[in-house]
C-alpha cells in the first residue's frame, strides 16, 4: 500500500508543478493549492503536507520568472505554507471524501480555499520583514501593501475549490 501512495503522491506532485507552470504568467492566479489539497484529502496529512512541500520547492526553485532560492526565508515559507496545506487537505479527509456534495461542504471548501491561501501568503508576506529585522512595524506594512493582491489570491483560490474538488473527488474515489 505505501509504494501506491508514492506513486499517487508523485502523480499529485508532477501535477502541481505543471499547473503552476502553466499558468504562472497569469497573477494570483494557480492551481497548485488545490491540487495539494486534494492530495491531502485522498492520501492524508502525511502524504499531503510531502506533496505540498516538494512540489512548492521545485516549482519556486526552478521558476524562470524568479527562483525562490534566491532568498531563502520566502523558499523556507513557500515550503511550510504548501506544506501546510497538504496537511489540512488530510485533517478534512473524512468530511469531503463523500458521495453526493451538499451547499454545506462546498462553503466549507470555500472557506478552506480561502483560508489555505491565507496561511500562504501571510507567511510568503511576513518573510521579508522577518528576515530583515523590521519588526512589527515592518509586518504590518507589509500587510497593508499587500492586502490587494493576497485578497485577489484567496477570493480565487475559494473560488476553485468550490468548482474542482467535489468534481475531481468523484473521479479519484
Amino acid at each position: 500500500m505505501e509504494l501506491n501512495n508514492l506513486v499517487r503522491a508523485a502523480i499529485f506532485c508532477a501535477l502541481a508543478i505543471g499547473m503552476g507552470f502553466s499558468l504562472m504568467l497569469v497573477p494570483n492566479i494557480e492551481l497548485i493549492t488545490v491540487i495539494v489539497f486534494m492530495s491531502g484529502l485522498m492520501l492524508g496529512w502525511r502524504w499531503g503536507a510531502l506533496v505540498g512541500g516538494t512540489a512548492i520547492f521545485i516549482y519556486s526553485g526552478l521558476n524562470p520568472m524568479g527562483s525562490g532560492l534566491s532568498f531563502p526565508p520566502l523558499f523556507f515559507m513557500q515550503i511550510l505554507g504548501m506544506a501546510t496545506t497538504g496537511f489540512i487537505g488530510g485533517l478534512f479527509k473524512n468530511f469531503f471524501v463523500i458521495k453526493e456534495t451538499n451547499m454545506i461542504s462546498l462553503i466549507s471548501l470555500g472557506f478552506l480555499g480561502f483560508f489555505c491561501t491565507f496561511i500562504y501568503d501571510l507567511l510568503t508576506l511576513i518573510s521579508y520583514p522577518l528576515s530583515a529585522g523590521l519588526g512589527l512595524s515592518g509586518i504590518i506594512a507589509a500587510l497593508v501593501k499587500g492586502s490587494g493582491f493576497i485578497l485577489l489570491h484567496e477570493i480565487s483560490n475559494a473560488f476553485v475549490f468550490v468548482v474542482t474538488v467535489p468534481k475531481v473527488i468523484k473521479y479519484l474515489k
